[in-house]
């Protein structure tokens, strides 16, 4: 990081938090946890099973005395009455079988739990999906708040390797995130979702492009566009600031997340990749934005924001919990997992911060997430004083909603340009995420805009001084 830099404000941000993200993902995977004992995943059981044999007998599409017909779908799964029925004993190969690795196979098999295979090649496709699954999405340590797996799947693992089923509706998890179960439901709505955020992005960047605080010069006047109302007042020109650079955030990561779906369930599917092709493999990154009404700052962050790096962040602290022997479920262990939670995405995106080129101060975004702690702390221990005094139960329902809501959106106007004025200085916020702009080729524009937003050479070879600092340059 010291050394790395590029004249692309995103890309340079980004080499700083992914340098940053390697070293605590692993640490994760490493140190505060032990993967190859404790981590295990949702498979296919031929595929389960491959841990102890790693090749198969296949014949014709055929695997195990199943039909090569295709997966069985969640409705499929829910629709049968014992799950026995499909674990009858294989039929005596033929000659005309062919031995080959499982790697590649149709997966037909029911539902078990997979741990570390002895295989090399599966055990490169195990190592692979935990290092990119950061939800641990079909593990058995994914994070919370996601609904309980499908009905049928739950009674295939509960038959197979004796786990339990989870209660609750598993279309709808606790924190509200969503996830379909069947292909047509989840490409439709991912489908849809892209093309709104793709048209929220444009409105965005066409009215950001026309604000010189979003190019980080912040002693301008405002831009002309504005009302008079909001451009003469100093807390509604903020308040409008904050509030287009949170929709914008919002619709980038939900418009990126909502494309992985599109492509391991859309284009490829269980037939090539197993359990990692179902559809209730992808719930939606984000939860209900009732959280913040219902918990405040607490469900802002632990409820309605993407929890992409939750387990990180919460494996280090419980750990260390761990190491001190407090109790998990006491006060101080929630304000020491809390600490550490926040300091630690502060330092991840002040790495980010350190490398962009233009000047910037990386030690206000830190300060950003270092502060959410105090913020959260400070309600909870509010409420805990309120609820004492019997304040809270004499409170109606639709009061303390407001009160939390009010909360929240008052503390980040006053914290928030810490972190999103650091960007601007950093260039973050010129960066065009859409190639193509319906509203700049309308002439929604500054004079000299095109609608076509990327110009330059996307891919090129670099020669460095040394073979190993050569190759193909983004």
């Amino acid at each position: 990081m010291r050394n790395c830099r590029s004249s692309t404000p995103a890309v340079g941000f980004g080499i700083g938090l992914l340098s940053a993200w390697s070293i605590l993902w692993s640490a994760t995977l490493i140190v505060f946890n032990d993967a190859r004992k404790d981590f295990k995943r949702i498979e296919r059981q031929e595929k389960a099973l491959a841990t102890e044999k790693s090749t198969a007998i296949i014949s014709n599409g055929t695997a195990n005395g199943t039909a090569a017909t295709g997966p069985e779908t969640v409705s499929q799964l829910d629709a049968r009455t014992s799950v026995t029925e499909r674990q009858s004993k294989p039929e005596k190969p033929s000659s005309q079988h062919v031995r080959r690795r499982l790697v590649f196979a149709h997966q037909s098999g029911s539902f078990s739990w997979q741990r570390l295979p002895e295989s090399i090649t599966e055990r490169l496709d195990w190592m692979a999906d935990l290092v990119s699954n950061f939800r641990g999405l079909g593990w058995n340590w994914r994070v919370p708040g996601l609904p309980p797996l499908p009905p049928g799947v739950q009674r295939e693992l509960q038959q197979n390797d004796g786990t339990e089923p989870r209660e609750g509706d598993s279309h709808v998890g606790p924190t509200g995130v969503v996830v379909d179960h069947t292909k047509r439901e989840l490409l439709t709505q991912k489908l849809c979702s892209i093309v709104c955020g793709y048209l929220i992005l444009d409105i965005c960047k066409a009215l950001m492009t026309q604000d010189p605080y979003y190019w980080g010069i912040f002693d301008q006047p405002p831009p002309s566009y504005l009302p008079t109302l909001i451009a003469t007042s100093p807390a509604l020109l903020r308040t409008y600031r904050l509030t287009l650079i949170l929709i914008l955030i919002d619709s980038s990561l939900q418009t990126f997340f909502n494309q992985a779906p599109l492509f391991f369930v859309g284009l490829l599917g269980p037939k090539y990749i197993g359990a990692r092709g179902e559809p209730w493999m992808y719930p939606d990154a984000y939860g209900s934005y009732r959280n913040v009404f219902d918990k405040g700052l607490a469900g802002w962050w632990g409820g309605w924001w993407h929890q992409t790096f939750r387990f990180a962040f919460d494996s280090s602290s419980k750990w260390l919990v761990a190491k001190l022997r407090w109790d998990r479920k006491s006060l101080k262990a929630k304000m020491l997992q809390l600490l550490i939670a926040f300091s630690i995405s502060g330092a991840l995106h002040a790495c980010g911060s350190y490398t962009t080129w233009p000047p910037t101060r990386p030690l206000r975004p830190f300060l950003f997430f270092f502060l959410q702690t105090w913020g959260i702390i400070a309600q909870i221990l509010s409420v805990k004083l309120l609820k004492y005094y019997g304040i809270t139960r004499r409170t109606p329902k639709p009061v303390r909603q407001l009160v939390n809501f009010l909360y929240v959106h008052v503390w980040f106007f006053y914290t928030a340009p810490l972190l999103i004025e650091d960007f601007a200085s950093g260039g973050i916020w010129l960066f065009e995420p859409i190639p193509i702009s319906p509203l700049r080729a309308l002439g929604f524009s500054r004079e000299g805009e095109g609608w076509w937003r990327w110009g330059g050479i996307y891919l090129r070879w670099y020669s460095g001084r040394n073979w190993w600092r050569s190759g193909v340059a983004f």
